[in-house]
């Protein structure tokens, strides 16, 4: 027999729903479910991570916040019977609240933040990001604090493409959010400052 790899996500034989989710009792662990795929989640990202994230949000709340409602993960966005993701941080506008539920969002974000760490990288960019164009995700930004980008990426069709890659100096805009507006850098330095022991 198999034995199964410590770091293999795959612990349900699929598809697995959300009803299917949203009975398991809380092991303390969090999941994800793709195309029917129920997978663990990584352990709790890095304080570097939680750092940008929260940074993020904040610029965010300071300029959108009267157009837009902004959560941060943990939280589910339901964007079928068999796909429901936590993305870091989301966007909708308020004229789209309807699909803001009590137990989480019920169709796409207008917009879709993930912050890359090392063992979410190519899970974000490649699995994930296909999951959110999929399902009619506008725009979806990839942070990476190591590499100190935002690419943006933009919808087309049911795939993605890589509308511009900001560097720390520029101010990151976007024609379909037009209340976002800020360095990349302040993000960044901000949270350097928090100078985290190795």
């Amino acid at each position: 027999m198999k034995k199964k790899r410590k770091d293999e996500p795959i612990i349900r034989e699929q598809p697995v729903t959300y009803d299917d989710y949203a009975a398991m009792p809380d092991d303390g662990n969090r999941y994800e479910i793709i195309d029917g795929v129920l997978e663990m989640m990584s352990p709790g990202p890095m304080t570097i991570h939680q750092a940008v994230s929260g940074e993020l949000e904040f610029l965010l709340m300071q300029s959108c916040r009267s157009e837009y409602v902004i959560f941060d993960a943990p939280l589910d966005v339901i964007l079928s019977r068999t796909t429901v993701l936590q993305p870091d941080i989301i966007m909708i506008h308020r004229s789209r609240l309807e699909i803001v539920k009590k137990h989480g969002v019920e169709g796409s974000p207008d917009l879709v933040v993930e912050i890359l760490s090392p063992s979410t990288r190519k899970r974000d960019k490649v699995v994930k990001a296909a999951a959110y164009a999929k399902h009619q995700v506008p725009e979806y930004w990839l942070v990476d604090p190591e590499a100190r980008t935002l690419e943006q990426y933009r919808l087309d069709g049911e795939r993605y493409e890589l509308a511009r890659t900001y560097i720390e100096d520029a101010r990151v805009s976007s024609d379909k959010l037009p209340c976002v507006s800020f360095v990349l850098g302040e993000i960044l330095n901000e949270a350097d400052g928090l100078n985290f022991p190795t």
